[in-house]
């Protein structure tokens, strides 16, 4: 069976950026499993994994636009440092949930200057051109409990997440 909408996809993979470092993979564990057609995985994997089957084996690259979009500098700003109210330590690297009016919003510590911290909203893979090994596991039907669902659901009607 071919990949196509509202079929379940179970795959492994490897991603990496540009200059090869491995930022994700499956190795070690089960597969991704997910509904294709229902918006489960980033846009510009999902466009290059219609078609094929299972035990195949392929290279893809996703643009930003197709991954986790470009960077908008919107995302980024200069908070004060009191913003941080009972956390002793704020460092980069560190993320927290910020209540925003377009609901909340998880930001990345960039850098403290002081009594400013700057934080970014973007995706912390934002910009990046994706690099997927991908090996195909699994493609079957999904049931239509699944479609009307839009996800996978696990043995015994668990949904998997």
């Amino acid at each position: 069976m071919q990949i196509a909408q509202n079929s379940v996809v179970a795959f492994h993979y490897t991603l990496t950026n540009n200059e090869g470092e491995v930022l994700d993979s499956s190795e070690g564990r089960e597969p991704l499993t997910y509904l294709h057609g229902s918006g489960n995985i980033i846009p510009g994997l999902e466009k290059e994994l219609e078609g094929h089957a299972a035990g195949e084996k392929l290279n893809v690259q996703v643009a930003p636009e197709e991954g986790y979009g470009e960077i908008q500098e919107q995302l980024m700003q200069e908070v004060p440092r009191d913003a941080f109210q009972g956390v002793e330590s704020v460092e980069p690297g560190m993320q927290f949930q910020a209540q925003t009016q377009g609901g909340p919003l998880m930001v990345t510590v960039k850098k403290v200057e002081g009594d400013t911290v700057v934080v970014d909203g973007n995706h912390p893979l934002a910009g990046q051109h994706l690099n997927f090994d991908v090996e195909i596991a699994e493609v079957r039907e999904a049931s239509e409990e699944e479609v009307e669902h839009g996800h996978v659901h696990g043995e015994g009607d668990e949904e998997q997440h």
